[in-house]
């Protein structure tokens, strides 16, 4: 009997884990840890960063799981989502609340205990704005969703910064920025060759209210707006030649995909620019963290 229970609760916590989504908490986690190296010159206070790191993945992830329960039947119909435990019915919609519960307030009791009140508070407001606020509200009923809703995905890095120094300032606002501006034409793209699952599903992504062309130049400002965005913290004086350099370099690539798939659409080159679109961002946070710690001025 034993032996059967183990291979049914290793079954069961991998499905958990795979609705915590743990590849974009990852991503949400580096930029944090990025956000608290900025915010301090030399190295951060370790077992305060370690606090932060833990108690924002667990809050992430339990955002996630809540994401995952209430688009389950939504997930159901679209093949990228179809395998998830929630939409195959593997796990039922009170263990994944109760895990779900039990997962973010772990994380804020830490970061209430061991970080501070503003970090807590932040990322309370977070999970809000993503489980219900876009999850519930906005991705249904418009097609502006992750113009609006991109504000909770966008808060890491000030989290990060917020848990080092218990403030905000104009630098911590920027990296909140440039996640904010660099959302619409990452998820865009994606949503352009998956436009056929999310119009079965009846989601208003803008690919399916407004059509390829419309999305693809709105894909081409955004990452213009972007281009811009990130050169604020050249402009503030805290990066230097090095992210100056390696940003601009980033952003070409950038903008050379999102005009080639204006200029001729493909669901191949969607797929290519969504791709890049996140590797884009992981570099562009490794930039600003080696310039960081190796200045040279403009």
């Amino acid at each position: 009997m034993a032996v059967m229970i183990q291979p049914l609760a290793r079954h069961r916590a991998r499905a958990i884990l795979a609705i915590a989504k743990p590849r974009v908490v990852l991503l949400i986690v580096f930029c944090a840890v990025i956000g608290m190296m900025l915010a301090v010159p030399g190295i951060p206070d370790l077992q305060r960063m370690l606090a932060a790191t833990v108690g924002i993945g667990l809050v992430a992830s339990a955002a996630a799981m809540i994401n995952c329960l209430v688009e389950r039947s939504i997930d159901a119909t679209m093949k990228r989502t179809a395998w998830r435990a929630t939409a195959r019915g593997d796990i039922g919609m009170v263990e994944t609340l109760i895990v779900a519960l039990v997962t973010g307030g772990f994380g804020m009791a830490l970061l209430a205990g061991m970080v501070n009140a503003l970090t807590a508070w932040l990322t309370l407001g977070t999970f809000v704005g993503y489980a219900i606020v876009y999850t519930l509200l906005l991705k249904p009923n418009t097609p502006q969703n992750i113009v609006i809703g991109g504000a909770s995905g966008a808060m890491p890095p000030l989290l990060g910064w917020v848990a080092m120094t218990g403030e905000v300032n104009a630098l911590a606002l920027t990296l909140f920025l440039i996640i904010y501006t660099w959302t619409p034409p990452h998820f865009w793209a994606l949503a352009l060759y998956r436009r056929e699952e999310y119009a079965r599903a009846g989601l208003p992504m803008l690919p399916v209210t407004h059509g390829e062309r419309f999305t693809t130049l709105s894909i081409v400002l955004y990452t213009l707006l972007l281009l811009g965005v990130t050169l604020l913290p050249v402009a503030l004086g805290a990066a230097g030649w090095v992210y100056l350099a390696g940003v601009m370099a980033l952003n070409g690539r950038f903008l050379w995909l999102a005009l080639r798939l204006h200029a001729q659409y493909a669901d191949a080159l969607a797929r290519k620019l969504f791709i890049w679109s996140i590797h884009y961002l992981t570099l562009l946070f490794a930039l600003l963290l080696v310039d960081h710690y190796w200045r040279i001025p403009v």
